[in-house]
């Protein structure tokens, strides 16, 4: 695939989306090849075929208006941030302000004149009273500051007969100079200009949040020269795999590793969104971007600092921008037919009223110019894009990585969730649940007795003993002439008698059984544990149960998720029967399958979304592949820096933090809940508008005024999701 990718200076609409799409669209295979980012000013151009020049894609943006130049990591801050000449960063601001000021003085003058401020309104055609010509003048020259940066672009659709927002404010101007109406024409212009402006300084705070939410990690690290083991502070971009780096109390980590010195508290809420530090010591893995508490500690960089958690992740919510959600698409399908129709419906109010009704042509021309005001479809077409973007940003902060705006709504929708068990609801990892000393031996010395056999080998039963023997602190003795009995279990020396370590079965084999010792068998197998057994030459010294835990949360998270109205809940894994049933008589799940392979996890899934409508299937992403493919939202567990979870998921949560699944679905609502609000107060604002046009009540400076404040108001509600990041309530409207 050949990648191409372009910053667009003057795209704050996806009105401009829609004039690139019909001019660039042509050159790299189709509209399907190009996906654009409006809060950074991104456009990529992504095609299997060959791909033309650079000059000619910027020749091609130059046709509509607008400039591209070569995208660089530095370009979604330069939209923001101070750089470039005084005018470049002040020009558009000192224009509407001119632009403001020269209408205000024109209709002061005009009122002066004219013996009052009451009259000044019902000039020209209106009016008995004619317009001084220093007010004219004024008017004019307000009108060319404010439709400086517009004229061009107006110009360019004319010469495309592409209509946009630009040409509908440029023939509203022109034909309220045409008719005499001066300073309804100049409050026009202001009014657009000051909209203009105020939109991108709106959209500029919005690339500001997400920067500042995003750009996280530390550009230097303190690099531990091999050679003399002097410590020099270099560009994190400059330290290799392998370099040792030092992080001392309170700065943030520059980049992925391992502990090889040290131990502390690790804030790690940046990557994972968890509310608590994490203790790491040496051989723990570190993230980029996460804060070092108390302690100084070294690590080896595993990862360079364009590759590391972070990265991935600012990446990823890059692209997620430009995968557009159902109701973006639906808004700019709406806005395709919307505008046109707007146009035919001012013609005919030009036109129908003086041709039937005997209408002045100066009056059905005034409201018709209205009209033109009223079609620009700005506040509609921004509203979504923000809000998805917001909503997709904020939720990174929390830990929920959303791969596109589609996967923003998806959860809103969901009627069910299938689970895999285990290392999803479960920990994924054994642990010692009980331990039965028989005869006279105690529960530390059967654990350590157990331990010594089990440090020969690195089977998962075996390290769960050696961590609970560990943990406990017992002095673990070695076992000598160590033979293992594949298939079976152990054997070896302890002291001076030799000890078996195994199932239940070898005891059988070995004649080494009894009642008590059947009956505490049958009841833990009941429960869907494992069980280890321990005998020496004489006697069964007792039994361990070892099971994968059910995660603390789980139980929580499930009825939480009924609480959210989800029709069913279910549970599918590749354990036998009696441990999936133990596990969902624990969490509370409405369903369960046992004993799948991959392919019939898939089946399960597809068979649910027949019968629910929209589903997710939560798994780690790897082997549970099939059926997250087969859902219609796939969310992998992706802690400790699992890139095939986070790559192949359409969502992936950082911490494993199963809490934030009901976090995610009420996420998903509010977002689609100020979408439909957004999309009601645009329409709801321009139908008012109509009604008042036909009325007689609208005027030209009344309808940019509302056309602005109504853009403003989608935007800044959108922008709402951020607070999220900040610890508000994610469920409130």
């Amino acid at each position: 695939m050949h990648r191409m990718e372009f910053h667009i200076k003057g795209m704050c609409c996806v009105d401009e989306i829609g004039q690139l799409k019909r001019e660039v669209g042509p050159l790299v295979g189709g509209e399907s090849s190009l996906s654009f980012d409006l809060l950074s000013n991104k456009m990529t151009i992504l095609s299997s075929g060959s791909l033309p020049s650079s000059a000619q894609i910027m020749e091609a943006v130059a046709r509509t208006g607008m400039e591209a130049t070569p995208w660089k990591e530095q370009c979604a801050r330069s939209s923001c941030e101070q750089q470039g000449n005084f005018w470049v960063l002040h020009g558009r601001f000192i224009l509407s302000i001119l632009s403001g000021i020269l209408t205000l003085s024109g209709f002061l003058l005009q009122s002066y004149f004219q013996g009052g401020i009451l009259p000044a309104p019902l000039d020209g055609k209106e009016g008995s009273l004619e317009i001084p010509r220093v007010s004219i003048a004024l008017y004019l020259a307000a009108i060319v500051c404010g439709a400086w940066l517009v004229a061009p672009r107006a110009y360019h659709a004319l010469l495309r007969l592409k209509p946009d927002m630009h040409l509908l404010m440029f023939v509203a101007v022109f034909g309220a100079v045409v008719i005499g109406q001066w300073l309804e024409a100049a409050s026009v212009t202001f009014l657009f200009s000051l909209a203009l402006y105020l939109e991108s300084w709106s959209l500029c705070r919005a690339r500001r949040a997400i920067i500042s939410l995003l750009d996280i990690s530390p550009t230097t690290a303190r690099f531990l020269c091999p050679h003399d083991g002097d410590i020099q502070e270099k560009p994190a971009e400059e330290v290799p795999i392998g370099a040792i780096v030092l992080v001392r109390p309170g700065e943030r980590v520059p980049l992925d590793g391992i502990i090889t010195r040290g131990a502390t508290s690790i804030n790690q809420a940046p990557i994972t969104g968890e509310s608590m530090p994490v203790y790491k010591g040496e051989g723990d893995e570190v993230f980029a971007g996460t804060v070092n508490g108390e302690n100084s500690f070294e690590f080896r960089s595993t990862r360079l600092a364009s590759d590391t958690t972070v990265a991935h992740i600012i990446r990823m919510v890059e692209d997620a921008q430009s995968r557009r959600a159902p109701a973006d698409q639906w808004v700019e399908k709406f806005a395709r037919a919307y505008t046109p129709a707007m146009l035919f419906l001012a013609f005919a109010v030009f036109l129908i009223p003086p041709l039937t009704l005997s209408t002045p042509w100066s009056s059905s021309l005034y409201q018709a110019l209205v009209l033109l005001v009223i079609a620009c479809p700005c506040s509609l077409v921004i509203s979504t894009p923000v809000t998805i973007v917001a909503g997709i940003t904020s939720a990174a902060r929390k830990g929920v990585l959303i791969k596109g705006g589609a996967y923003l709504e998806a959860p809103a929708k969901l009627k069910g969730i299938a689970f895999d068990k285990t290392g999803t609801l479960t920990e994924g990892q054994p642990a010692v649940q009980e331990i039965i000393p028989l005869g006279n031996h105690t529960e530390e010395e059967l654990l350590s007795f157990a331990a010594a056999l089990e440090s020969h080998s690195t089977h998962p039963i075996a390290r769960a003993i050696m961590k609970h023997a560990a943990g406990l602190g017992l002095e673990v003795l070695p076992a000598r002439d160590f033979t293992v009995l594949p298939g079976q279990g152990a054997m070896g020396i302890i002291g001076t008698k030799t000890y078996w370590i195994g199932s239940h079965r070898l005891s059988h084999q070995l004649d080494h059984d009894d009642p008590q010792f059947n009956q505490m068998v049958a009841r833990l197998e009941a429960a869907g544990h494992s069980l280890v057994v321990m005998w020496c030459e004489d006697h069964v010294c007792g039994a361990m149960s070892i099971s994968d835990v059910v995660r603390k949360q789980a139980p929580g998270v499930i009825r939480e998720l009924k609480k959210l109205g989800l029709n069913k809940i279910v549970m599918i894994t590749g354990d036998n029967r009696q441990t999936a049933k133990s596990a969902s008589a624990q969490l509370g799940v409405d369903e369960w399958h046992a004993e799948l392979l991959p392919q019939d996890k898939a089946a399960v899934v597809a068979k649910l979304r027949g019968e629910l409508g929209e589903i997710a299937m939560v798994g780690d992403g790897i082997n549970d592949a099939p059926a997250m493919a087969v859902a219609g939202v796939s969310i992998a567990m992706g802690a400790a820096g699992s890139d095939t979870a986070i790559e192949t998921a359409d969502v992936a949560l950082m911490a494993d933090d199963l809490e934030k699944i009901p976090w995610l679905i009420r996420h998903s609502r509010k977002a689609l809940r100020i979408i439909r609000q957004n999309i009601l107060f645009s329409l709801g604002m321009k139908g008012a508008f109509v009604v008042l046009t036909f009325a007689g009540y609208a005027s030209l400076w009344a309808a940019i005024a509302a056309d602005m404040g109504a853009s403003l108001t989608v935007i800044f509600n959108g922008l709402r999701l951020l607070r999220v990041s900040r610890g508000r309530d994610d469920a409130s409207p």
